[in-house]
């Protein structure tokens, strides 16, 4: 199923996971653009604790507040923000029990910490906390004030259990704020202002671990959102060349013929190492088409991503951006 679909475009929450180095905060931050394109409003949140959006922004180190990092073409904003366990727990206490003063005094006494370690559940429910605020928010007309909250969440290993954690939290807390905290949060996870997308590579252990966790997500009755297929490169050998080259059968003298056509006379030795790359391409360019056959098990919307030959900076997070909206993202 390729594209952007109406339902996603609806989607309020796109919480961003894969595998660790397929490039989710990557594929977050360009997904945070696209959606700015054209005037809108977007938050990016980070809940890991690694800076990692200030890093691709080449931005000071985020702290506790929605800061603008970004602007979109047509107007767009993007802002972010890290969310501390801590600060967001110091929040909570201020907000709902007012006691502001109490919990600084709490955290130099390190009960932040213990309180946590008690509750395992409770640093994930203070950090999805935090970021259905950020949804719900709304500014004095009613109108919310971010048109869309993307979340760089963690690795497709720990997803399920960080996002439905919640329901533990619930489960403890039968009443008070916390209740009403851990029943919003539920109700926003598990709704269709969200949805989860899967960041995977055209390599078969990503792609095994991107089918793992829509089972996850599924049996968790969290709605998967779209695979971006992250840094995918184009064939290079004609379709029909693909199969023979892929088992070892490159005709030498064939290319050398059409490397001399081109006005390129190349020894044996140079001819040889042409046709090991050949035949490595080839095996490579089978593999990925192998993985992306087993990715359509997934039976999710795919927007697939080049691969970036110079790395990642803000200008290419731009040119993914470009890309993300070419594909329908909206």
């Amino acid at each position: 199923m390729n594209g952007w679909t109406d339902e996603l475009t609806r989607a309020r929450l796109h919480v961003v996971t894969g595998k660790g180095g397929t490039g989710k905060t990557t594929v977050a931050a360009a997904l945070a653009l696209a959606l700015a394109t054209g005037g809108r409003r977007v938050l990016l949140v980070e809940v890991e604790n690694r800076q990692g959006i200030a890093q691709l922004f080449d931005h000071a180190p985020l702290p506790y507040s929605e800061e603008r990092i970004a602007s979109a073409p047509g107007g767009g904003e993007v802002r972010a923000l890290a969310v501390d366990p801590e600060a967001a727990l110091l929040e909570y206490l201020d907000m709902f029990y007012n006691l502001g003063f109490a919990g600084r005094t709490l955290r130099r006494m390190g009960a932040i910490e213990f309180a946590t370690t008690l509750a395992p559940g409770l640093r994930d429910v203070l950090l999805t906390g935090k970021v259905k605020e950020c949804v719900r928010r709304a500014g004095r007309t009613g109108r919310h004030e971010y048109d869309a909250v993307v979340l760089d969440a963690p690795p497709t290993g720990r997803v399920v259990r960080f996002l439905d954690v919640t329901r533990a939290m619930a489960d403890l807390a039968k009443v008070g704020p916390i209740k009403g905290q851990s029943d919003g949060v539920v109700t926003l996870l598990h709704s269709g202002d969200t949805a989860v997308h899967l960041v995977a590579l055209l390599e078969e252990m990503p792609v095994r671990e991107t089918l793992d966790a829509v089972a996850d997500l599924d049996a968790a009755d969290l709605r998967p959102g779209a695979v971006f297929v992250n840094r995918v490169r184009t064939p290079r050998l004609p379709a029909r060349s693909l199969p023979s080259a892929a088992d070892g059968r490159v005709d030498a003298a064939r290319l050398r013929a059409g490397l001399a056509a081109g006005g390129l006379d190349v020894d044996d030795e140079v001819l040889a190492g042409l046709v090991d790359e050949t035949v490595e391409h080839a095996v490579r360019v089978r593999m990925e088409q192998d993985a992306k056959e087993l990715l359509a098990e997934a039976d999710l919307p795919t927007v697939e991503l080049p691969e970036l030959t110079d790395g990642v900076d803000v200008a290419a997070l731009y040119e993914l951006a470009e890309v993300l909206v070419g594909r329908g993202v909206r």
